[in-house]
Parts: structure tokens; sequence; C-alpha cells
């Protein structure tokens, strides 16, 4: 199983990658829109919807919403980063609170209508840091952070978990995953603090390293609320995987539902914090 999972990931990781620095602007919107929409068809599995007519409309009102959000400027895209944020604090509670917060969210609808507060933030917040200088940097550094919590959980789950994150959603987490994530990602921020430094004209004074170690820390948090917020939903409608689309990764709502978290609140901080301007 292992095997299977990284040879599947070492085969995405150069197409986002490509993706990420070889891509202008409106290209990579459209790429980005294209996994969006994917993910949009597997979460309305997720909702209930069987047929693949209501999964193909549901795919296109994505799409739909997408062009519409495209022409939204600055502004009010980081409006929407801050519904976002507010989203992901709502969905703590709701976690905390399975089953019986399924009462909320349970039904076909609402959950369709949690798959857009959930798809299309993502969506904006790899736009709008695309926008920003040294993006492709700081796209890199947030799917490191996804990928480095993700891999840091797994490998100190296995060898060290004892106490559940959240049994209810998810009996395989672990605290002890969730440290082993936190370790992996502050790493990972030492050597991205490190690079910037390095081979950019920023300086990295005690205010910026206590910034960036903050924010990796936050990042990482939420990104393993997005995964919570998947797992509960698939425990929900009663499957393992989003699909089968990826072999030994499931669907790609599987891949990206951490992603689904991490990027409009990163990209939101970045924005904040004046990271488009001060440069």
């Amino acid at each position: 199983m292992f095997k299977q999972r990284l040879i599947t990931a070492l085969i995405l990781a150069p197409i986002m990658i490509g993706g990420i620095f070889f891509l202008p602007l409106p290209q990579f919107m459209l790429f980005i829109g294209v996994i969006t929409a994917v993910g949009a068809g597997e979460w309305a599995n997720l909702s209930g919807v069987t047929s693949w007519a209501g999964r193909a409309a549901y795919v296109a009102m994505t799409g739909l919403a997408i062009f519409g959000l495209s022409h939204l400027d600055a502004h009010q895209s980081r409006w929407i980063l801050m519904l976002a944020f507010a989203w992901w604090l709502a969905a703590f509670a709701l976690v905390s609170g399975y089953p019986k917060s399924a009462a909320v969210w349970g039904k076909p609808l609402p959950r369709l209508l949690l798959g857009q507060i959930i798809l299309l933030p993502m969506w904006i917040g790899f736009v709008q840091i695309k926008s920003y200088p040294l993006s492709n940097y700081l796209i890199l550094y947030v799917l490191f952070i996804v990928w480095g919590a993700d891999v840091g959980a797994y490998f100190a789950g296995r060898k060290f978990g004892k106490n559940k994150l959240a049994p209810n959603v998810s009996p395989g987490k672990t605290w002890e995953g969730v440290y082993g994530g936190m370790a992996t990602t502050a790493l990972v921020a030492l050597i991205g603090g490190y690079c910037l430094q390095r081979y950019t004209v920023l300086e990295m004074g005690a205010e910026q390293w206590l910034a960036l170690m903050a924010l990796t820390a936050v990042v990482t948090m939420v990104s393993v609320l997005g995964d919570l917020v998947e797992s509960m939903v698939k425990r929900h409608r009663g499957i393992k995987d989003s699909s089968n689309l990826l072999p030994g990764h499931g669907g790609v709502m599987d891949r990206i539902d951490s992603m689904t978290a991490a990027l409009p609140v990163f990209a939101l901080a970045l924005g904040m914090l004046g990271w488009k301007f001060d440069l």
C-alpha cells in the first residue's frame, strides 16, 4: 500500500510543481480550476448524489462559480477568504460535535453547499498567491506544509500513536500524529526561512522568523482540520475514499482535503501581513 501511494505521489508531485512553475496566471487559474472541478464531482458523491448527471451538473455549477470568481478584484477576493476562515472556525465545532452535528449538515443539499464553501476559497487562495511576489516559492512552501504535516503525522502516528484525535470522525488519527506533523512543518519553516533569506532580497529578523513559525503552525493545524472535515463527511456517507481515481490515495478530494483549508488561510494571512505591497 505504501509503495503504491509513493508511486502515485511521485507522478502527481511533478505535475503539480510543473503547473506552479511553468504556467502563467491565466493558465494556472484553469489548471487549479480543473483540479477543483474534479474535486467537486467527488464531493457530489460524498453529498449523496449518485447519478452521473447530478454530479456533472454540480461540476458545471462549480465551473460557473469559478468563472464568476475570476472577475473579482483582490479586495473582493480577500472578503471571501475571510468568510472561508470563519467557516473553518465553525468547522472545528462541527467536527468536535460529530455525530450530533450531522443534524446541521447531514442532508444532501447542505453537504452540496458545504462543498462550494470548501472548494471555491481554495481556488481563490491559489490564484491570489500566484499574483504575489515570489508566488512560486510561496505556493510550493504551503504545499510543503501540507505534505509535511501529512507525512509527519503518518510516521509519528504509526510509531507513537496512542491518544485518539477525533475517534468519532477518524479513529486512525492521533495527537501524536499531529505532533509529528507539527515537528515536520517546523523543519519546513526553518528550511523555507533560510531559503527566503539566502536566495531573495528579504532579511529575516527575529520578528519575521516569529511570524513565519506562527503562520506555519496555524496553517498546519488548519490543514489537519481540512482532513478531518472530509473524513467526517465520508464517515457519514459510509465510504472510505472519495473515489478510486488515484491508486493508493483514493480520489482527488482525498489529496486536496488539507489544501482546501490551508490555501485560503495562508493566502489571507499573507494579505493581512502586507506581503503583496511591502516587497
